[in-house]
């Protein structure tokens, strides 16, 4: 399920001033209180994502922005839902922003993702290293990280263990690799992650579609709590 929260700025400012962090702050301080309150401190997965701010560009007042939360566990996304509607307005760091619009929903499945924020996958995750096509040029490994990942948090969130052999696409169009810069505790960091314009699977079995639909739910690849891995249907 996801959510759609529509806001527009109260003034003006500058777009890389909310990042990920911050967004992510804003998700657990709506889930403070409620039965979702100790996710913020849990060392397992999180089981949700969002996505990018869209459209691009600078906060101006009247010019709206759209951010998606998603997750496979609905309880979470009504959470936030009906914490976010009681609220006319709501705050990200230092600025404030008018509730214009909240929706939640369901995607039907599709066989034709593609990527609302970066997949961001580690090398080798004991020396903070992220995966990267320019220096590594192994997709192979990417296909075999990223399925792997996929299938642990398919096993943690549902308890089942998914017998699967193939790669988890078929046909994958490269967008481009991306750094992507953050702070936390006032510490600037860098990660890795790529986007890609296609990700497609040929034909997704009955017995697979449950899988794709948590995939599609809960974000590719590492860090999806952070706002990294968000999917998209293609139309």
């Amino acid at each position: 399920m996801r959510l759609l929260l529509e806001f527009s700025p109260c003034c003006s400012g500058s777009f890389d001033k909310l990042n990920k962090h911050a967004i992510q702050g804003l998700i657990y301080y709506y889930l403070k209180g409620t039965e979702f309150e100790a996710i913020h401190d849990s060392k397992k997965f999180k089981f949700f994502t969002f996505s990018d701010i869209f459209p691009i560009g600078d906060f101006e007042p009247g010019k709206k922005k759209n951010l998606l939360i998603s997750s496979p566990n609905k309880d979470l996304i009504s959470v936030l839902y009906d914490n976010f509607e009681n609220k006319r307005s709501i705050r990200i760091k230092n600025m404030e922003f008018t509730i214009t619009n909240l929706k939640k929903f369901n995607l039907k499945i599709g066989n034709r993702f593609i990527t609302g924020s970066p997949i961001v996958l580690y090398k080798d995750n004991r020396s903070n290293q992220y995966f990267s096509f320019q220096r590594d040029k192994d997709l192979n490994f990417f296909l075999t990280r990223l399925k792997e990942n996929a299938l642990k948090k398919y096993a943690a969130f549902t308890g089942e263990i998914l017998e699967f052999d193939e790669n988890l696409f078929d046909e994958l169009v490269f967008g481009k690799e991306v750094c992507v810069n953050d702070f936390k505790d006032g510490k600037p960091f860098i990660i890795i992650g790529t986007i890609w314009k296609l990700l497609m699977k040929s034909y997704i079995p009955e017995k697979y579609k449950k899988f794709y639909e948590f995939l599609l739910d809960c974000g590719l690849g590492e860090k999806n709590s952070l706002g990294f891995g968000f999917l998209n249907l293609l139309l």
